[in-house]
Parts: C-alpha cells; sequence; structure tokens
C-alpha cells in the first residue's frame, strides 16, 4: 500500500493533520504526528480505535490520501 501518492503526502504530512482530525477524530494530535504520514501506521490506529476490520481501515486510509493529495 506505498503508492507514490503517500509517499508525497508524508512530506506534507504535518499541514495534513488538521484533515485527518477532521476525518478520524478519536485520533489525538500526536497520534497523528507520529504516523508521520506512513498509511500501514495510521491504518492501524484507525483499525484500533474504531474498531473496524484492517480492510475497512485500509480503505479509508487510501480514499483520504486520495482527496488530500495536492
Amino acid at each position: 500500500m506505498n503508492t507514490p501518492t503517500m509517499e508525497s503526502m508524508k512530506g506534507q504530512w504535518k499541514q495534513q493533520v488538521g484533515a485527518a482530525k477532521i476525518a478520524w477524530g478519536k485520533l489525538t494530535d500526536d497520534e497523528l504526528l507520529k504516523v508521520e504520514g506512513h498509511a500501514q501506521k495510521l491504518a492501524g490506529l484507525v483499525q484500533e480505535r474504531y474498531a473496524i476490520t484492517r480492510d475497512e481501515a485500509d480503505k479509508q486510509v487510501q480514499d483520504f490520501f486520495d482527496k488530500n493529495k495536492s
């Protein structure tokens, strides 16, 4: 799940934390900053916090990166 889009997001992650916080309000700013835009880490947090399947978490994260790419 390491697409070029996600790689480019890592460099701009601090600017995207606000949008991620809106998407996943149960995640803290610190948690979001720690994942540093890594899709797998973010999906793991989303899966854990929202008690959803890994596939659903991966889909949400992919959709987020697709919507927020520059």
